[in-house]
């Protein structure tokens, strides 16, 4: 653990510019370990010591992992001047960690989205030597059989790659098909352009699982929680970060 400015540590955090927080340290309002804080430039290790902000112990995170529901009609991005983002949809008091999308899901695409401030996690889940795999259920216009399960098996050739081995379920048959999709990559529109390749179109995507995490069903559409420990620990070893 490093030891850093006291200044920057607490506007990291939300508690205003470094000047706010050079106001805040000469108005006798910090305390570090039980000590009146003087010098805002003094070095701390955020982790290990008590710091205190205007009566309220400071409950310092360097890294933050968001479980969200996406919903439709919005975009997996940081910001966008024409839609609203996956990250508008954050309480204000979550802005300063500055998170973003692991990977993305198109606009229309519901489900599992990961947001977090951990670079060197983010791109440990989408490295293809990884191979991280991601579950999808989908409803498919028009009838999916065997054919299709034995083709996502070898990969699908379309215009620009040929996809891994995909695993594919059927649900149900009809004039729209239900299945589920476990595929290796995470490629534009990779889901939707598979089944296109055989003429079929998909009506509605949902992402289930990425590695070994999985969709909490309790989330409603827009909502979103911090993973557990648990859920971390898993994700971490699944994608081989050991931090």
């Amino acid at each position: 653990m490093k030891r850093e400015r006291l200044d920057k540590v607490l506007a990291n955090m939300g508690k205003g510019t470094r000047k706010e927080v050079k106001a805040l340290v000469k108005a006798r309002l910090v305390t570090v370990d039980g000590k009146l804080a003087t010098d805002p430039g003094m070095h701390v290790i955020p982790e290990q010591q008590e710091i205190i902000v205007d009566g309220e112990p400071l409950d310092f995170k360097r890294f933050i992992y968001i479980m969200m529901n996406k919903p439709q009609g919005v975009i997996s991005a940081t910001e966008d001047n024409m839609h609203e983002t996956v990250v508008d949809l954050l309480p204000e008091e979550w802005f300063h960690y500055k998170v973003f999308p692991v990977g993305r899901l198109d606009i229309d695409t519901e489900g599992l989205l990961l947001l977090t401030n951990d670079g060197h996690l983010s791109h440990s889940l989408l490295s293809p030597k990884k191979k991280v795999d991601k579950e999808y259920f989908a409803r498919i216009e028009g009838r999916v059989t065997q054919e299709h399960i034995d083709q996502f098996a070898k990969g699908v050739e379309l215009e620009d790659f040929t996809t891994l081995p995909a695993r594919l379920e059927i649900l149900s048959q009809g004039e729209t098909s239900e299945i589920r999709v476990t595929i290796m990559e995470g490629k534009f529109h990779q889901v939707k352009r598979m089944f296109a390749a055989f003429g079929l179109k998909v009506v509605y995507l949902q992402r289930l699982r990425m590695g070994s995490l999985h969709l909490d069903e309790s989330l409603e559409l827009g909502d979103y929680r911090e993973l557990t420990e648990q859920e971390l620990d898993a994700l971490r070893n699944r994608a081989g970060d050991d931090e």
